[in-house]
């Protein structure tokens, strides 16, 4: 079940030969098996486009050095709130 993304996968179809390794150890289950054949007569995985949680096991179970890249998407920054001169904190308004 896909929920909010915190990655990206890209996956490289001259180097994925549809296994389906990464397919099985995904834990959101954003990737799927491609329904058309890629040039070697296989189907290929591909990202469903949302729910990567960014964890990099797809990458790390793939036989393929280079068919999967993952990239996390940093979270916003938080904002800093400085302590005054006096040791008080001012109210919020």
């Amino acid at each position: 079940m896909p929920g909010q993304s915190r990655g990206k996968v890209i996956i490289s179809l001259d180097e994925c030969k549809g296994c389906g390794l990464c397919v099985e150890s995904c834990p959101p289950k954003c990737l799927v098996l491609a329904p058309e054949l890629s040039s070697y007569g296989v189907h290929p995985a591909q990202y469903i486009g949302e729910g990567c949680t960014g964890c990099g096991i797809c990458f790390y179970c793939c036989p393929e050095p280079g068919a999967i890249l993952v990239y996390r998407q940093t979270p916003p920054a938080k904002q800093v709130v400085e302590k005054p001169q006096g040791g008080q904190y001012a109210p919020a308004v």
